[in-house]
């Protein structure tokens, strides 16, 4: 593939930092380093360090390691850590690109936006399903590029929308410009989507890529939910059928392992991680070193192996409480909204009947009004158009709170219902 093609002027036109492309040999033992920027690390007052986790057990890191991350280190972070997920990337999707690149980023939302930044050429149009990633969209609406919604249903992403969009180029452009380039990059969460809470099935990814092939777009495969499928097998990855070289895939540690210590990383053709990497050399240098260690020390001690009976305890944790709060909804929304239940994730993407066009309002002032809380669908709009769907979130709500939650939505949409249908 022509990587080339798909920069924009603002990221080819990154260079190498002269001092961070010296931080690989730093680690050498018979090199004398005199053009370090470094502190020493004699002065930082911090000798060991050790956790205990919810089993009991004490993890106590290794010591020249934690020496180590408490300095700077590699731009792709910390060596074991990056070698660790990448076994894991090749045990879990088996991709055909053998010669893959992965770099650990400080959550997937640092990664998300510095592969956003190399698409974003000014003028230039990019893919995204509708609804979508609210993250996302508020980074993209910053850069000077147009989005062109795709559908998506139950069953994910429509691939027949998606062909006829890039098919008949440039008069299915929503924005109406007949001069601006045919989209190169399509933007998904495949798995568990948020804000739907619904994944592509394997028949719908195979025609998407299909079709990526067809026109040459690049597939940035956003995956933070891909272990938190409650379905086995796993449905397999669009890293794991890319022949061609035009995944790029976002995966993220926190909603498997912790939230709060940023670790997030990227797999891909190395034409595009390079560039990432020179991204992150000229604004945060590297991903921080604790969180990586602290990552790594646990990661070593479960093995591979043991990763994967974690994550389907989390996956196991997750289905019993969709299926409460499925039980919850019927008991409590039906004939008020319609959904769909999720089959990954965290979430639900409820649409409001009784003549509801926008949930604007009544979830932003009426709910929050009756002690309850949601996010209006408006949100997850790539255009900003209005919608009667509202997010609603079973991840953090004790169980036996959820009926009484979906009790004081229902209240309000009964409200707004009878109030519609008397104008």
């Amino acid at each position: 593939m022509d990587y080339q093609k798909f920069l924009s002027t603002r990221s080819k036109a990154r260079n190498p930092s002269a001092i961070r492309a010296l931080m690989p040999y730093l680690s050498q033992k018979d090199m004398l380093s005199l053009g370090a920027g470094q502190p020493n690390p004699e002065t930082f007052p911090y000798a060991s360090m050790s956790v205990t986790l919810k089993s009991g057990e004490t993890i106590t890191f290794d010591n020249e390691l934690f020496q180590r991350s408490l300095s700077y280190d590699l731009t792709t972070g910390l060596p074991q850590l990056n070698e660790w997920l990448r076994e894991l990337q090749v045990k879990e999707h088996a991709p055909p690109l053998k010669e893959f690149d992965l770099s650990i980023g400080s959550g997937s939302q640092d990664l998300l936006t510095k592969a956003m930044e190399m698409f974003a050429e000014p003028g230039s149009a990019i893919l995204v399903e509708e609804p979508t990633y609210t993250g996302v969209l508020s980074f993209l609406k910053s850069q000077p590029v147009d989005l062109i919604p795709v559908d998506t249903d139950a069953k994910g992403i429509n691939p027949e929308k998606l062909d006829q969009i890039l098919t008949n180029w440039p008069n299915s452009n929503p924005t109406g410009k007949k001069d601006q380039p045919r989209p190169q990059v399509l933007y998904t969460i495949p798995v568990g989507g948020n804000p739907t809470g619904v994944s592509s099935t394997l028949e719908r990814k195979k025609k998407t890529y299909e079709i990526c092939q067809k026109h040459d777009v690049v597939i940035i495969e956003d995956d933070p939910y891909y272990y938190l499928q409650f379905n086995t097998p796993r449905t397999p990855s669009y890293f794991s059928m890319d022949v061609d070289g035009r995944v790029l895939r976002m995966d993220s540690m926190s909603k498997i392992l912790s939230s709060g210590i940023r670790i997030g990383w990227v797999s891909g053709p190395k034409a595009f991680i390079e560039r990432m990497n020179m991204h992150t050399m000229s604004t945060n240098l590297q991903p921080a070193g604790i969180p990586q260690l602290m990552a790594y020390g646990l990661l070593a001690e479960w093995g591979h192996d043991g990763f994967l009976r974690h994550v389907d305890q989390v996956a196991n944790f997750y289905r019993e409480r969709r299926d409460v709060f499925a039980e919850a909804l019927e008991r409590n929304l039906k004939g008020l909204a319609e959904w769909v239940v999720p089959d990954s994730g965290m979430f639900v993407w409820i649409r409001l009947l009784g003549g509801i066009t926008d949930s604007n309002e009544l979830i932003l002032q009426k709910a929050v009004k009756n002690n309850v809380l949601a996010i209006p669908g408006t949100a997850f709009m790539p255009l900003n158009n209005k919608t009667p769907c509202v997010r609603v979130s079973y991840s953090c709500i004790e169980m036996d709170q959820m009926d009484e939650a979906l009790h004081r939505l229902a209240t309000v949409i009964s409200e707004e219902s009878n109030s519609s249908s008397s104008k």
